[in-house]
């Protein structure tokens, strides 16, 4: 009695690893199931950056530097254009071009350009580059002006919940 009923489990194991094995062959033909290579991969693109539908400018063609030198921020022009990280980034003048190119990460809108807020409740809604704060010498953006005043609450929590979703994120922001 107890060798048939290993007979019996031992038909089952074959019988599972069979089907499994059929399942992933119907998969694999079906294209569901693709081995990564140099070809597929070098398809994919991360558009970390929110960009204008329009001109592809990055922070609505605002420029960047002048966030940490003026009141307001300023427009920039097409004329003091730097293209980083495959985006345009356009400059009031050429002073803040250049400083710019000298070290974009510090000037750069963190997130992407990504509200603040949504990072931090682990989804992604475009920044507002009119609704911003200048914290520990780095630019960060908002969806609204609520989501603002609640970071100007709670930054540590607010910025400690975005670093850890960030990551997460941005893998929806890769594109073919």
């Amino acid at each position: 009695m107890q060798i048939k009923a290993m007979m019996r489990q031992f038909g089952k194991q074959t019988l599972t690893i069979r089907g499994l094995w059929g399942i992933f062959s119907l998969l694999l033909n079906l294209g569901f199931l693709v081995a990564p290579t140099a070809a597929n991969t070098e398809r994919f693109i991360l558009d970390i950056y929110v960009t204008n539908p329009l001109s592809g400018s990055a922070i609505e063609g605002m420029d960047p530097v002048s966030y940490f030198t003026e009141q307001d921020p300023l427009a920039g022009t097409p004329k003091y254009e730097y293209e980083w990280e495959g985006v345009s980034w356009f400059f009031a003048n050429e002073a803040n071009k250049r400083v710019f190119m000298s070290s974009p990460e510090s000037y750069a809108p963190q997130f992407g350009g990504y509200g603040l807020a949504g990072v931090a409740r682990g989804y992604l809604s475009k920044g507002n580059p009119r609704i911003y704060v200048i914290h520990n010498q780095r630019l960060y953006l908002f969806y609204s002006p609520g989501n603002r005043e609640a970071f100007l609450v709670e930054k540590a929590a607010m910025l400690n919940y975005a670093l850890q979703n960030w990551d997460g994120l941005k893998v929806r922001l890769a594109r073919r």
